[in-house]
C-alpha cells in the first residue's frame, strides 16, 4: 500500500512541475493586457474606437516586453504608431515634437 501511495505522490509531483510554467505565464499575459488597455485609454483609443483600438491592442500585445524582447522591431513599431497618431491629430512643429517624445517614451 505504501508503494502505491509513493508512486501516486511522485506522479502528482511530476505533473505539477509541468503545470507551473503555464500558471506563471497567465498572470504575465494578464498584466500585459492590463498595461495595453491603460495605454490605449491614455492615447484616446477608448472602448468605442473600434478598428483603431483593435490595431493598437494587437501591436501592443504582440510587442515583446523587457530587455530580452522586441528591440529594434518594437521601437520601429512604436515609432510607426506614434507617427500615425501625430498625423491623425494634424500636429506640426513643437507640438508634434512634444507629442512624439511623450508617445515614444510611454
Amino acid at each position: 500500500m505504501q508503494i502505491v501511495v509513493r508512486i501516486l505522490t511522485l506522479v502528482f509531483f511530476a505533473l505539477s512541475l509541468g503545470v507551473a510554467p503555464v500558471a506563471i505565464a497567465a498572470p504575465a499575459q494578464q498584466n500585459k493586457m492590463k498595461a495595453c488597455n491603460e495605454q490605449a485609454n491614455e492615447k484616446g483609443f477608448g472602448e468605442g474606437k473600434g478598428d483603431e483600438r483593435k490595431t493598437f491592442m494587437k501591436d501592443c500585445l504582440s510587442t515583446k516586453s523587457g530587455k530580452g524582447g522586441g528591440g529594434k522591431d518594437a521601437q520601429q513599431n512604436k515609432m510607426k504608431t506614434c507617427n500615425k497618431e501625430a498625423s491623425e491629430k494634424k500636429l506640426t512643429g513643437d507640438d508634434r515634437k512634444k507629442f512624439m517624445s511623450d508617445c515614444l517614451s510611454a
